[in-house]
């Protein structure tokens, strides 16, 4: 493995690195993938070093891939990390340390310590669909609910924080919701997506008239059934409407 990892990084950008937000969204709430280093308690968001031949964009769609399972993950890049320290809550030293427990000492030496800045992206995936895989330098992969996350890492507590205040401004100017519900959802279901990206509660039938007035949802002849209001009618994208919308942009104002 050491051979491998040092042949990897001969052939990647050692000062630019990117790390990824994953968003996902599960029982009415937002979730986001993170990884434990091996030997540690300590968790961070995914992400890895640019190689010498490839785009950051190629980049973040081939470590989306290997974590989650996934091909053409939705991305947006939006914001540089550049910090000349980007330990927040976990000093270098002590990261070294426990890495070091682990891997050996030494094994670090001019890889991963060094002044690195980093691009921020963050994804957009249906969680049923993803594989948490873990990667060379982490024993965990999962998912944690907003609310519950650790201190992290590097700086990626404030990535997380960033990617949403992203997230919420995108949803504010573009449709959104393809590459987080399944195919085939209800109404309510799209509702709370919405609630829970932009934190507020919106009324029942001004949603609902909103989002059908953009003509990117298609009412199914199928219903939810078992659900607790009265059966929903399903209802899905229509791909095309939705992709013009999303080049076009929308104004979601309620």
């Amino acid at each position: 493995m050491e051979h491998n990892l040092k042949e990897f990084f001969d052939k990647a950008l050692k000062e630019v690195s990117l790390d990824c937000t994953v968003f996902g969204f599960h029982e009415g709430e937002l979730k986001v993938l993170l990884l434990r280093w091996k030997g540690t308690d300590e968790w961070s968001l995914p992400g890895g070093h640019i190689l010498l031949d490839e785009s950051a964009d190629d980049a973040a769609n081939r470590i989306l891939t290997q974590r989650t399972g996934l091909n053409d993950v939705y991305l947006q890049q939006f914001h540089t990390f550049g910090n000349v320290n980007r330990y927040t809550y976990h000093p270098e030293k002590e990261l070294l340390e426990k890495l070091e427990a682990t891997f050996g000492k030494g094994f670090f030496d001019g890889i991963i310590f060094r002044r690195v800045v980093s691009i921020g992206y963050y994804a957009l995936v249906e969680f049923a669909q993803v594989q948490p895989t873990p990667d060379w330098f982490t024993d965990e992969c999962r998912w944690w609910s907003l609310a519950e996350v650790p201190n992290l890492l590097f700086d990626h507590n404030e990535m997380i924080e960033r990617a949403l205040k992203a997230l919420r401004q995108h949803a504010r100017n573009h449709p959104i919701g393809y590459n987080l519900l399944p195919e085939k959802f209800t109404m309510p279901e799209l509702q709370r997506l919405y609630e829970t990206i932009l934190d507020r509660q919106f009324d029942r039938r001004n949603f609902q008239k909103l989002l059908m007035s953009y003509d990117i949802l298609e009412r199914l002849d199928e219903k939810r059934v078992g659900a607790a209001n009265k059966s929903p009618y399903l209802y899905r994208f229509v791909k095309e409407k939705y992709d013009q919308a999303g080049a076009a942009g929308i104004s979601f104002s309620m």
